[in-house]
């Protein structure tokens, strides 16, 4: 229900209210039918299979949605996961929510412009915020070089 939620009506409202509004052909036409999964289904993509694991120079790593900036390359640790894991996002880049689906409680977060989702937030990070920030590779993108 919750992957109904966001990939319908409610996410789309909420991203229109915040500035960015795709209906879904347009989605489907942008994004790759894993990210449109990832994205706007709430899916998650295999461990171990995104590029941006190996991924280590100076940049930021945006939405692959919107491009909206979320967070910045000096966060991104090895969790070992299997999935991009970074300590803190930017300022006013992600929200969180509660989400069920696996029955327990897990904290959900998606993209602040667009509602898409980007993983999971749980609290076994590193200092020093002590949150891991378990992100689907596929939901972002790299740009080298760039700041926030």
């Amino acid at each position: 229900m919750v992957a109904m939620l966001l990939g319908g009506t409610l996410a789309a409202g909420l991203a229109r209210a915040n500035g960015f509004a795709l209906d879904d052909a347009q989605w489907r036409q942008k994004l790759s039918p894993e990210a449109y999964r990832v994205l706007r289904q709430a899916g998650t993509e295999r461990p171990f299979t995104s590029p941006l694991l190996k991924e280590h120079r100076r940049g930021r790593f945006a939405c692959a949605g919107c491009d909206l900036p979320l967070f910045a390359s000096e966060t991104k640790y090895d969790s070992g996961t299997g999935w991009p894991s970074f300590w803190q996002p930017l300022p006013h880049a992600v929200a969180t929510h509660t989400d069920y689906e696996l029955g327990l409680p897990r904290t959900e977060v998606h993209c602040l412009r667009c509602r898409g989702h980007l993983g999971h937030v749980f609290d076994d990070g590193p200092p020093p915020t002590g949150k891991r920030y378990c992100m689907n590779g596929v939901a972002l993108a790299f740009h080298p070089g760039t700041t926030a």
